[in-house]
């Protein structure tokens, strides 16, 4: 009987502090929240784009121009991360900030800049494919399983 009573009274102070955690946990705005992301993710791609166009109005050829400004893309979120200036945009994007190079590059540079006073080769370049690494494996998985369905598919 003793130990039920405690279990009730248990189960009474677990609901009472969940209560009391609902009162004090911030709710989020989801639509201000959706519309900043919607601007970042849409700027990064509006930069992207252009400077797309700008290499394909010196007359640098489509796939080209597509390899160039990839590697730009890359080098600029993997720079900004190392300024510290992206992680500043993700608090504010959140899912906006991981369109996919960007967010990749992202990815990589972050974890190697937690672990640089390690040393450049324990540290940044042990650590820096540990998130990346996942999500490359997630990547070529995907594209080899869409590759099989669009082969089957076709024909």
């Amino acid at each position: 009987m003793r130990k039920m009573e405690k279990q009730l009274h248990k189960i009474s102070k677990e609901q009472e502090y969940n209560e009391y955690v609902k009162k004090k946990v911030p709710k989020p705005n989801y639509l201000k929240n959706s519309i900043w992301a919607f601007f970042v993710g849409g700027m990064i791609c509006t930069i992207a784009q252009f400077i797309l166009n700008t290499f394909q109005d010196f007359g640098i050829s489509k796939t080209d121009s597509n390899t160039i400004t990839v590697i730009i893309m890359v080098f600029l979120g993997a720079f900004l991360t190392g300024l510290g200036i992206y992680d500043k945009i993700g608090k504010r994007a959140g899912a906006g900030s991981i369109v996919p190079i960007t967010g990749f590059a992202n990815s990589i540079v972050s974890p190697a800049m937690e672990f640089k006073r390690e040393g450049y080769v324990f540290g940044v370049g042990s650590k820096m494919f540990s998130l990346a690494g996942p999500v490359l494996v997630y990547g070529f998985g995907s594209s080899v399983a869409i590759g099989l369905l669009y082969f089957f598919l076709s024909k």
